[in-house]
């Protein structure tokens, strides 16, 4: 299933002893376009500083009471790594904070976690094989690859952000993003919401990651591989109503594009 990112914000964070805060923002992975963390406001109980959570913690969600439960508790997240989340995380800031929690690395595999569909199963070390020998190879060679550059390797970005770039598709002005949609067991974004209105009125469209030609993070603008009549005549985006696999058939069948979900599918390739 599906869920809107500006409908995780607000969301409560459960330790297992407590309370965390609740979800402020997320930062995605612009190579994979898969979230990375959460952005989680602590409140008062740790003087609201904003911390990190990485899906790899995430258990079952309580949809319907607005609950992420993680699986580490309220004093490691008060000894975790301090994180300016106002500023670029590196991927030395990751190692760090991956290493505090003993996480392996998500990058370095052909899945979206690892050698993994699914966060999870990092935790097991399903990704990969269960061989434990390959996560200290992934952190040796990358605390070797970036551990002297702070700045190396700043590939993530704020969904908040991306959230009000402006969209353009091959032929022309398109209109602007107003949010994201995410796959709730992977955490892959699946599809941008763009609103039209800048273009036609009351319209809005859904487009996959895998369509965008190129990204200018410092201009906020993304450029799409499509027309606009092609983007114009494919079927409308209702936010009131679930999106199913039925809705999701018509729009790539629209595009003559193969669904994310059939067997081999790519995966989002860096821009």
């Amino acid at each position: 299933m599906l869920r809107s990112i500006k409908e995780l914000e607000g969301y409560t964070v459960g330790a297992t002893d407590g309370d965390v805060g609740r979800v402020k923002d997320c930062y995605f992975d612009d190579e994979a376009w898969v979230i990375r963390y959460f952005v989680v406001a602590t409140g008062e109980w740790l003087s609201n500083r904003r911390v990190l959570i990485s899906p790899i913690a995430i258990g079952d969600p309580t949809w319907s009471g607005k609950v992420l439960p993680v699986s580490i508790t309220r004093e490691q997240v008060k000894n975790s790594p301090d994180i300016d989340t106002d500023k670029p995380v590196s991927r030395q800031h990751e190692i760090g904070y991956l290493g505090y929690y003993g996480y392996p690395y998500y990058w370095g595999g052909t899945g979206l976690w690892g050698e993994a569909s699914y966060p999870g199963t990092m935790l097991t070390g399903a990704g990969y094989n269960g061989i434990d020998g390959e996560y200290k190879n992934l952190r040796a060679n990358a605390a070797s690859e970036y551990g002297g550059n702070q700045s190396a390797d700043q590939h993530l970005r704020s969904c908040n952000v991306v959230s009000t770039y402006r969209v353009h598709a091959s032929d022309g002005d398109l209109g602007h993003v107003e949010g994201l949609l995410v796959d709730e067991r992977t955490w892959s974004i699946r599809y941008m919401i763009v609103n039209t209105s800048n273009w036609w009125v009351g319209h809005s469209v859904l487009i996959s990651p895998e369509w965008i030609d190129n990204v200018s993070w410092i201009n906020e603008k993304v450029m799409i591989d499509l027309t606009r009549q092609a983007i114009k005549d494919a079927p409308p985006y209702d936010s009131t109503v679930q999106l199913n696999r039925e809705h999701e058939l018509g729009i790539y069948k629209h595009y003559g594009r193969t669904g994310y979900w059939t067997e081999g599918a790519k995966h989002r390739v860096a821009l």
